[in-house]
């Protein structure tokens, strides 16, 4: 039963060429024309049907050529023409024959004339197919201006529309736009080169920051805010890990990362499409792995070279599309109601020169005005009132400092390691597991002496509120440095020999840390119908796998069963003031600053307790943010430390101190005081109160 044009599938020759049947494909499967537009109509992503053009192509040019050659060496047809110029043969002989027969020349004339017309027949219906290759060629390639290395994949598969959802225009209801900034720190809002984001936040609603999911770097923590589930119960546990199972690493670079054997949970653009809505995601991490068996309406592969004005002429150009008002419109052409777009400029400046220098200053003062563009769209076609807006980031940034280095290979056998998974932080595997507990203890007596790390095990001691225990791919024996240090290994980058030669460690700025402290701490911001909250409302702070939740309710999706719990309305706490601001979190400090560490056999002193609280402690272990009932880490097969008794130095006269020393020495004293306090709360006493972060 011959398909009508609208059943046709967007590509099909049937659908642009009346002559279709005249180029069916000789190494298809199908008998006819009419079953390779079955064959379209039945593939379900636009990817399916660039192959089968492309294939097409290939076969029309590879037809092409062996005729060209053909006439070259001069015969006058090919292969191709064998049994057809023997059936034309056979009978013009025959005829021939018959016309000789009536003493007539008349039929020798028809005959050449019908040769002829032939020809030129074939000759045209050949122009025809070039054509129709080239426009088509040429449809493809304007398609593909905008992706990574000039491929940019438009899904166009013929899906439903959820009745009475939103196509962005101002007589329907509204749609979502959820924008990433990636490694934009909560506290970069404070510096004054946010203009538009502040007023941002001033019309929407947010709190004072969001954590991410531990481990703080990228691809786990983007696929926890498309799915709302912790890194160890969506699998992505890290930018690189072995999977001991498959017996194969993910690194995230790697064109293999992106099957979906890596890629747990349902990502929010699936969920998307599963219930009806059309989704457009572009450059989103994860977003290209075919994750679920369902793909976004539309897809942008990553383009690090992508400059971020084009970012808002694209996510335009999908609300310019005709909505659900337009009852001439293709569904295939229809806009999408949840567009995903992820900007990484933020990120890889602050890698590259730090999260203090002047030039992150200038990419994130681009990355606003980028934003403000965004926003002068938005209103042009009055969807400001119309279009939720939800602006996130995935993790902070540390600056690194080489007097913050602690090279593996000097406190580790590192020829007993199978393999190191993760960076900055180390996840290992033995290569004999029975020497596993041997690596913890040898570790957790370095890092008692350390102030730059902490070791854990990932079934014993790894801290719950770190959510990175359950999952094999997780390693069995963790070295997590402490925020701003590093851990390298002496191939990529020789500490002592950089010490030495004032070498500066690359990258300037790091993630990775614990994910509650202050320099790890990300954004959320959301404005829109869905979010009808008095302008500047301030929530309580919460996790990145609450996201997901949010961004359901606000296009009216049922969410699959997650680790978040927040659902909208949000509920307000208050608004933002200058007195609401949490205390903007200081760099590390670099610690050849800080008097020496004992050696491992010395004595604890007071000195070592103090250095231990200003460099060592993660500043989110005394604030209200830390789990309190969480025991510090205790070295397996090593006994605690006792209670030593810490006594207090005595002070010199200050009348016999200049301005600078007295200075130095109130600040020394105050520190004391603090790290005596955390002492005490380690052994059992009550220690320093806790500060309020929020």
């Amino acid at each position: 039963m011959p398909h009508s044009p609208r059943d046709a599938s967007l590509l099909s020759p049937t659908n642009y060429d009346d002559d279709a049947s005249s180029i069916h494909s000789e190494r298809s499967d199908q008998d006819t024309d009419s079953e390779d537009d079955e064959v379209l109509m039945g593939a379900r992503t636009s990817a399916d049907i660039r192959e089968h053009d492309r294939s097409v192509l290939l076969e029309e040019e590879e037809r092409d050529r062996l005729l060209e050659e053909s006439r070259r060496r001069g015969r006058r047809g090919s292969a191709l023409l064998v049994a057809p110029l023997k059936k034309l043969f056979s009978k013009s002989t025959t005829d021939l024959s018959l016309g000789l027969g009536n003493g007539s020349g008349e039929f020798l004339e028809e005959e050449k004339g019908g040769k002829r017309e032939k020809r030129e027949k074939r000759r045209k219906r050949r122009e025809r197919r070039r054509e129709r290759r080239r426009e088509r060629k040429e449809r493809l390639m304007s398609e593909a201006e905008q992706g990574e290395d000039g491929h940019l994949m438009y899904e166009m598969e013929e899906g439903g529309m959820k009745e009475g959802s939103s196509t962005g225009s101002s007589s329907e209801a509204e749609g979502s736009d959820e924008l990433d900034r990636r490694g934009l720190k909560a506290d970069f809002l404070n510096r004054g080169i946010t203009p538009t984001l502040n007023a941002f936040i001033a019309e929407g609603i947010s709190p004072a920051y969001m954590m991410p999911s531990f481990p703080s770097v990228t691809f786990p923590n983007h696929h926890t805010i498309a799915t709302g589930l912790y890194p160890e119960s969506h699998g992505v546990v890290g930018n690189t890990f072995w999977d001991e199972e498959l017996q194969e690493e993910f690194y995230y670079t790697n064109p293999n990362a992106m099957q979906p054997k890596w890629w747990g949970g349902e990502p929010i653009w699936v969920t998307a499409e599963r219930q009806g809505l059309r989704s457009a995601i572009h450059m989103w991490p994860g977003s290209e792995a075919h994750i679920g068996g369902l793909e976004p309406a539309f897809i942008d592969n990553y383009n690090g070279k992508e400059r971020l004005p084009n970012k808002v002429t694209r996510i335009l150009e999908w609300l310019d599309r005709p909505g659900l008002e337009n009852k001439l419109a293709e569904v295939v052409d229809m806009r999408p109601q949840l567009i995903a777009a992820y900007v990484p400029n933020v990120d890889s400046d602050g890698h590259k020169y730090g999260p203090n220098s002047t030039e992150i200053r200038r990419t994130i003062a681009g990355v606003d005005d980028m934003l403000d563009g965004l926003f002068k769209g938005l209103e042009e076609r009055n969807l400001t009132h119309i279009v939720n807006v939800v602006v996130v980031s995935d993790h902070g940034m540390a600056t690194t400092d080489t007097s913050r280095m602690i090279q593996l290979e000097d406190i580790l056998d590192t020829s007993l390691i199978e393999h190191m998974d993760g960076w900055p932080l180390y996840g290992l595997r033995a290569k004999n597991p029975a020497d596993l507990q041997y690596l913890y203890d040898k570790l957790a007596a370095e890092a008692a002496v350390s102030p730059g790390f902490e070791v854990y095990l990932r079934d014993e001691n790894m801290p719950e509120r770190y959510h990175f225990s359950k999952n094999e791919r997780i390693a069995p024996l963790w070295m997590i440095p402490k925020t701003g240090w590093a851990i390298v290994t002496k191939d990529e980058f020789d500490v002592a020999d950089a010490k030495a030669k004032g070498i500066v460690y690359h990258p300037r700025g790091l993630h990775g840390y614990d994910h509650e402290h202050p320099l790890m701490r990300a954004i959320f911001v959301a404005r829109g119908p869905a979010f009808p909250h008095p302008p500047n409302s301030r929530v309580d702070p919460f996790q990145n796998t609450e996201v997901y939740n949010i961004l359901c309710d606000s296009l009216g999706l049922e969410p699959k069963p997650n680790n978040g719990t927040l659902r909208l309305p949000l509920k307000p706490i208050g608004f933002h003031t200058p007195e609401s601001k949490p205390e903007e979190p200081s760099d590390p400090v670099p610690f050849s600053s800080a008097p020496p560490l004992p050696t491992q056999t010395s004595t604890p002193t007071p000195i070592s307790a103090s250095v231990d609280q200003i460099i060592s402690i993660s500043p989110i272990e005394a604030s209200s943010a830390a789990d309190p009932n969480e025991k510090p880490p205790i070295a397996v097969g090593i006994n605690p430390p006792d209670d030593t008794p810490v006594d207090t130095p005595a002070a010199p006269d200050p009348n016999d101190l200049d301005e600078n020393e007295k200075d130095f020495w109130q600040w020394f004293k105050d520190e004391f005081d603090k790290a005596k306090g955390w002492l005490s709360g380690l052994t059992g006493g009550k220690g320093t109160e806790k500060k309020d972060q929020n």
